[in-house]
């Protein structure tokens, strides 16, 4: 395919102007996977506080310390990235992703600044701040549903495509939501883990029907992408794709009643099986794209900056991303696993 790529745009493989692009695409892609899966949980467990009862929210808005900085990191690398690797559509994308950018900015920085004054805050102020984070988890959910529909729909808002959009950004929600009440199952014991039990329970099904509405109109309303599916021999991994995603959301739904109706212990495996579905629908929707930023308009060739700034820009990234990755990987290594709260300490009386 690569080479294939490369005589269609007249260019050598091995040509600085063809391969630079596919390896800033390539480095987007995984920031954008990186902060879904990673952030995912956060947006999750703050959308889920808004349901909660009063008493276990301070509970779960600690669990997430850890990890608040580490999760707006993926933001605005991404976002820095794409506006410098790739100029050229940063214009045509915000001009029809406007209002969604907008709700999610809103959204991050009602999350960010929330959860940094509730932690300063006095205590009869605390719940103010609180919801102010759990809203702003909300928004952002929201609005990355609607970037996704969007996206699909090629930035079409005819009335059908508008109803679209809103069903997908509440899968979105719901989509967050099961992937916040699966990490609680892993962190946490008592009343918050068979809380999270039932969230996902009401969960995991709107998220299947989001995954299969996506897929169903991102194929059917873009001839070119169906024919990449189901031109040649690619039946057999389209089969095998539907079929894992399958066996994923009936083994959630069959571990969260197996939890209801028996005792269990900790376990990671809907969590586990939540990000695997995550990782393939991040993954059929970028096979589906590639190599357009904007389907059937705009390739990432036409999208990219120069091949002078582009070194630039490479030599930065080569720099800076192994320290991100190290700073990550110790961040995250301890997101697995029973939570204990901590005991208070005993005075000498």
């Amino acid at each position: 395919m690569i080479d294939s790529l490369a005589v269609a745009l007249g260019l050598g493989a091995q040509d600085p102007s063809f391969w630079m692009p596919l390896v800033f695409m390539a480095l987007f892609y995984g920031i954008v996977v990186a902060g879904t899966v990673l952030d995912g949980f956060d947006i999750g467990v703050g959308c889920l506080a808004l349901f909660a009862p009063r008493a276990l929210r301070p509970r779960m808005l600690s669990l997430l310390s850890p990890w608040r900085d580490a999760n707006e990191f993926w933001l605005f690398l991404g976002l820095g990235l794409f506006v410098s690797a790739f100029p050229h559509a940063w214009g045509h994308v915000m001009s029809a992703l406007y209002l969604p950018m907008c709700l999610l900015a809103l959204g991050v920085l009602l999350r960010s600044v929330s959860f940094e004054m509730r932690l300063r805050a006095h205590k009869e102020l605390q719940g103010r701040w609180l919801a102010g984070f759990a809203v702003g988890s909300l928004m952002t959910a929201l609005a990355h549903g609607a970037l996704l529909a969007q996206i699909v729909v090629t930035y079409q808002s005819r009335s059908g495509y508008l109803w679209f959009t809103v069903f997908v950004a509440g899968c979105a929600v719901a989509a967050y939501c099961l992937l916040g009440a699966a990490w609680l199952i892993m962190r946490v014991a008592g009343e918050l883990r068979a809380r999270a039990v039932m969230w996902g329970r009401r969960a995991v099904r709107w998220v299947a029907a989001g995954t299969v509405a996506v897929s169903l109109v991102l194929a059917f309303d873009n001839p070119g992408v169906f024919l990449k599916w189901s031109d040649g021999p690619r039946w057999p991994n389209i089969a095998l794709l539907w079929g894992a995603m399958l066996l994923c959301f009936v083994s959630i739904e069959m571990c969260l009643q197996r939890m209801i109706n028996r005792s269990y212990r900790t376990t990671a495996l809907p969590f586990v099986l939540t990000l695997l579905i995550f990782l393939a629908v991040l993954g059929g929707l970028g096979y589906s794209f590639f190599p357009y930023l904007v389907l059937d308009d705009v390739t990432i060739w036409d999208a990219a900056a120069s091949v002078g700034s582009l070194r630039l820009i490479l030599s930065g990234t080569i720099i800076a991303l192994p320290v991100a990755l190290i700073f990550n990987i110790w961040v995250y290594r301890r997101m697995f696993g029973l939570s204990i709260p901590p005991a208070p300490p005993e005075y000498a009386g």
